[in-house]
C-alpha cells in the first residue's frame, strides 16, 4: 500500500473515530437501562401499530429496559422521570431488514479493496450509531462485503453496552458463485483481488461455508440468488446463481441449527427457486412470477423491495442516460410491486443503506407508500413483519406491555405524512434515551 493509501486510511479511521466519540452525552455507548429506573413518556399521540388507532395524548412506563404500561394516562411510580414530548406520536422504534454497515457513499468495490477490515469496523460503528440516532432501533446486517464475520465484533460491542447502535441480526459474509454477484470480475486476474462475498459453488461447499459463518458468529445466512440484472426493451432479466435444490440444501442445513436463509433476488427464476426452498426473505424482488407470489403469499415469505437505493443510484448514475434507465428499471418495479400486494405478498422494510448515507433510509417508507402502500400499512410491514423476521416477535415492533422500551417520537401524524419517520426527534432503546 502507498503511503498516500496509508494516510487515507489513518484520516478516515480518525475521522469515524471521532464521529462515535463525539457523542452527546445524552446519547451514551454505554449506558444500560437501571431495573429500578421509571420513565413515563408523555405525548400528544401514541399509535397502536397493531389495530392503527391514535391515543390522545399517549403515554408509556417504562420500567428497565422493558414497557411496564401503555395508555392515555399511565402510573407514576414514586420518582419516575416525565418527558414530555410534546405535539409528537409516539412508535415504536423503526426496524430496517436489509442494511450494509460496512459500506457508505462511494465506490464501493475499491472500499473493500483499499480499506482495511479494521479501518471497516469502525466505519461500521459510525453506520450504527447514525441508524439508532435516525429511530432505527433493530436492523439486519445483510452482508459485510468482505469483511468477513467482523460484524459479530459489532453486534456484541452494542449488546455489551461499549457503542451505541441498534439491536442487530449479523449474518457475516454473504455467500456467492465464482464470478457471481459481487466477484471482483473487472479487475487484473493477475492482482487476484478477493470477493465480497465467500465462495460455494455446490451444495456441499455451501454446507461448509454456513457451517463456518455460524461458527463465527452469524445469526442469519445471506446468500445471493441472483446475479447481474438488466432490464432492457420492457424485459426484466436476471440469472440465477444456485438451483432449487442448492438452496434447499442451504436451508436445511441452516435450520438443523434454528437459523434462517435470506436471499437477494431480484428475478425469475431465481426468485422462484427462493420461494419453493423457503427462504426466510427475498430481498430486492423485482420481478416475480405468479407462482412464486402464490408460495411467498402461502408460506409467509416477505418481499422486502429496497426501493431507497435504486431511487439513489438513479440520482447518482453521472449521466441523464444513465439516469433515465436506473428510472426505467425502478418504476418497472414499481409496477411489479403493485402486483405484488395485490397478490397478498407480505412484505418486510428495508432500504439497503450503505451506498447511500447511513441515517437517511427512512425513505424507504416514504417510497413504499409513494408506490401503492397506505401509510398504516408500511408502518405494520417495518414494525410488526420486521420484527417476525429478525426473530424477535413479541419482544419489539408494538408498544405493549412486556416488550423492550424501543420507542421512537416523531413530529405530526405518521399516518397522514409517513414522511415524519424521516425527523425523529426522540429515540429510546432498551429503555436508555439516546437522543431528545
Amino acid at each position: 500500500m502507498t503511503n498516500r493509501r496509508i494516510l487515507a486510511a489513518f484520516a478516515v479511521t480518525l475521522f469515524t473515530c471521532a464521529l462515535i466519540f463525539a457523542a452527546p452525552q445524552q446519547n451514551p455507548g454505554n449506558a444500560t437501562a437501571n431495573s429500578a429506573h421509571a420513565t413515563v413518556l408523555h405525548a400528544a399521540r401514541l399509535l397502536d401499530i397493531e389495530t392503527g388507532k391514535l391515543l390522545s395524548p399517549g403515554e408509556v412506563l417504562v420500567q428497565g429496559e422493558r414497557i411496564a404500561e401503555v395508555g392515555t394516562s399511565v402510573a407514576r411510580p414514586a420518582g419516575a422521570e416525565v418527558i414530555d414530548l410534546g405535539d409528537t406520536t409516539l412508535l415504536p422504534g423503526l426496524i430496517d431488514a436489509h442494511v450494509h454497515l460496512f459500506l457508505h457513499p462511494g465506490a464501493e468495490d475499491l472500499q473493500t479493496v483499499q480499506e482495511s477490515v479494521p479501518t471497516r469496523t469502525i466505519i461500521a460503528l459510525s453506520a450504527a450509531r447514525a441508524d439508532l440516532m435516525a429511530g432505527f432501533t433493530a436492523e439486519r446486517d445483510m452482508g459485510t462485503e468482505g469483511a468477513g464475520s467482523a460484524d459479530t465484533a459489532v453486534r456484541n460491542a452494542i449488546n455489551q453496552g461499549m457503542y451505541p447502535g441498534p439491536r442487530l441480526r449479523i449474518s457475516g459474509n454473504a455467500i456467492s458463485i465464482l464470478g457471481g454477484h459481487e466477484d471482483a470480475i473487472n479487475y487484473n486476474p493477475a492482482q487476484h483481488i478477493m470477493s465480497n462475498a465467500t465462495y460455494a459453488n455446490n451444495a456441499t461447499e455451501i454446507v461448509t461455508v454456513i457451517r463456518e459463518e455460524i461458527k463465527e458468529g452469524a445469526d442469519f445466512i445471506k446468500i445471493y440468488e441472483t446475479g447481474r440484472e438488466s432490464y432492457r426493451d420492457g424485459v426484466f432479466t436476471a440469472i440465477y446463481q444456485y438451483t432449487e435444490a442448492e438452496l434447499t440444501t442451504a436451508v436445511q442445513e441452516a435450520a438443523r441449527v434454528g437459523k434462517k436463509v435470506a436471499v437477494h433476488a431480484t428475478g425469475e427464476p431465481g426468485t422462484l427457486y427462493a420461494a419453493r426452498a423457503g427462504v426466510a426473505s427475498v430481498d430486492h424482488a423485482d420481478q416475480l412470477s405468479e407462482e412464486t407470489m402464490r408460495i411467498m403469499k402461502e408460506k409467509d415469505i416477505p418481499a422486502v423491495p429496497t426501493f431507497a437505493i435504486s431511487e439513489y443510484f438513479a440520482d447518482h448514475a453521472g449521466s441523464p442516460a444513465a439516469t433515465a434507465r436506473q428510472y426505467q428499471t425502478l418504476d418497472y418495479h414499481a409496477a411489479e410491486f403493485r402486483k405484488q400486494l395485490a397478490a397478498g405478498v407480505p412484505m418486510a422494510v428495508g432500504s439497503d443503506v450503505g451506498p447511500f448515507p447511513h441515517g437517511t433510509q427512512a425513505r424507504e417508507l416514504v417510497l413504499m407508500v409513494k408506490y401503492g402502500m397506505a401509510p398504516l400499512a408500511v408502518l405494520q410491514a417495518d414494525m410488526l413483519n420486521g420484527a417476525k423476521l429478525l426473530g424477535w416477535q413479541g419482544q419489539i415492533g408494538a408498544l405493549k406491555k412486556g416488550y423492550f422500551a424501543d420507542i421512537i417520537a416523531v413530529p405530526g401524524n405518521p399516518l397522514d405524512d409517513i414522511s415524519v419517520t424521516g425527523k425523529v426527534s426522540f429515540v429510546m432503546k432498551g429503555g436508555v434515551v439516546y437522543k431528545k
